[in-house]
């Protein structure tokens, strides 16, 4: 199941939304920004159908 959250980038600081697959307990991933297309490391923390963290960070 998929959760949408809104996350900053850690370059521009603008603001958008993110799909994170919950069915992986703990998860590491790297995404672009939509903004300024600079790519960033995401580390989530889920349980079905939540998130328990997210973290975003500069890769």
């Amino acid at each position: 199941m998929q959760v949408t959250e809104a996350v900053q980038c850690p370059f521009c600081g603008q603001t958008s939304e993110l799909a994170v697959d919950t069915s992986l307990a703990s998860q590491r991933f790297v995404t672009d920004c939509e903004i300024c297309c600079r790519p960033f490391e995401v580390r989530a923390e889920c349980q079905p159908g939540e998130i328990l963290s997210l973290e975003v960070a500069a890769n």
